[in-house]
């Protein structure tokens, strides 16, 4: 088993938020940091010591980033698959490029679910409109048609309540296929993080409770406001999909949880989550530290809450609010992603909250009125 130590580099590919918060943790333990994005001045590139600007399938830039690392991570999950396979083959990638081709794949995703056990709405998978048209009474109505490649915070997506409306689906094909799944009614979203080594061995963080709003993230409430029954059954069928895609690094588990209290999952990121930002505060290692530890072979912590805890989200039209807003509130702890332009609906950083009562929390967020 291959272990990386401080001193050594690692490479990630995108430069986004989600590669600026592995970063900072890998430094805290002596890591160096290379990174390769597009862009100058990314959120990650701020931080590293090596920077490599490149579109993320160019083959020189994915050999120079060979050449400086000693492991290599992703930190989202629409790259270039056969770039990625290709640098496997002459780099260490411990995550390896099938997770990529798989949850990239909404109809690939889903089945790798359903092999694993794991429960999921019902759904049919099309490969053109008509196909569409000839399968829809599998399901029937009310479903969600999305196209099976690319679409994130709601988009690439339309809710069908009844069969006259099923041409509004058919634009998605000029995309890509797409899949139908049977609209269940569901009392709330949560998601299970779930981080796996080298060795097989795997922790969860606290299953956290998700409120979007305009398809976006909007607040994280940890613990979950679950039964315990539910909860288990969340840490279980992550479990199942972690080991069923032998996953090393992060995988967030996007769940539903139905009216009696049982779950159906939604999709897959193979990396760090928005939802998950409240660890760097909130336990006793955060979803960052311990993706670190796993791909670079080092046992696992036990991931721990401290406090219960909110975690709300900046978009750009927050921002102003925010800075205003820190004299008046100590126990907000802000990050910004160093991203030049606070451009609206554009997510610009966030606020973890840690206190006894959540509740109390939730209600001083609305007074604020920054999020309203």
């Amino acid at each position: 088993m291959t272990t990386i130590l401080p001193g050594q580099t690692i490479g990630i590919i995108g430069g986004g938020q989600l590669g600026r918060m592995m970063a900072l943790s890998a430094k805290e333990a002596g890591f160096r940091i290379a990174v390769l994005d597009p862009a100058e001045d990314s959120p990650t590139g701020q931080v590293a010591d090596v920077k490599i600007v490149a579109p993320y399938d160019d083959e020189e830039a994915l050999d120079r980033l060979a050449e400086v690392s000693d492991v290599i991570t992703f930190e989202f999950e629409n790259i270039d698959y056969e770039g990625l396979r290709r640098l496997a083959e002459k780099a260490y990638v411990p995550q390896g490029a099938e997770i990529i081709r798989i949850t990239q794949d909404r109809i690939a995703e889903k089945a790798a679910i359903r092999e694993a056990g794991a429960p999921v709405a019902p759904y049919v998978e099309a490969q053109t409109f008509a196909e569409l048209e000839e399968r829809i009474g599998e399901i029937g109505f009310p479903c969600v048609v999305k196209t099976a490649r690319g679409g994130y915070d709601g988009k690439g997506q339309v809710i069908l309540k009844e069969e006259s409306e099923l041409a509004g689906a058919e634009e998605l094909f000029t995309h890509s296929a797409c899949v139908a799944e049977k609209f269940i009614p569901f009392k709330m979203e949560i998601s299970v993080i779930i981080q796996r080594g080298t060795n097989g061995e795997s922790r969860c963080l606290p299953v956290q409770e998700n409120i979007h709003k305009n398809h976006i993230l909007h607040e994280t409430i940890v613990p979950a406001r679950i039964a315990d029954a539910t909860a288990e059954a969340a840490i279980t069928a992550a479990g199942q999909i972690a080991d069923h895609l032998d996953l090393i690094g992060t995988l967030a588990v996007e769940m539903f949880v139905l009216e009696d209290g049982g779950i159906l999952i939604n999709e897959l990121a193979p990396r760090p989550h928005n939802s998950g930002h409240y660890s760097i505060e909130a336990c006793t290692v955060s979803q960052f530290g311990q993706h670190i530890r796993a791909i670079c072979g080092w046992p696992l912590r036990t991931p721990e809450l401290h406090r219960p805890a909110v975690m709300v989200n900046l978009l750009g039209q927050h921002v102003a609010p925010v800075l205003d807003a820190i004299p008046q509130q100590p126990d907000w702890s802000i990050h910004l992603y160093g991203k030049a332009e606070a451009k609206h609906n554009r997510k610009m950083g966030h606020v973890t909250i840690l206190s006894e009562d959540n509740e109390e929390t939730l209600r001083r967020i609305d007074q604020s009125g920054i999020w309203n």
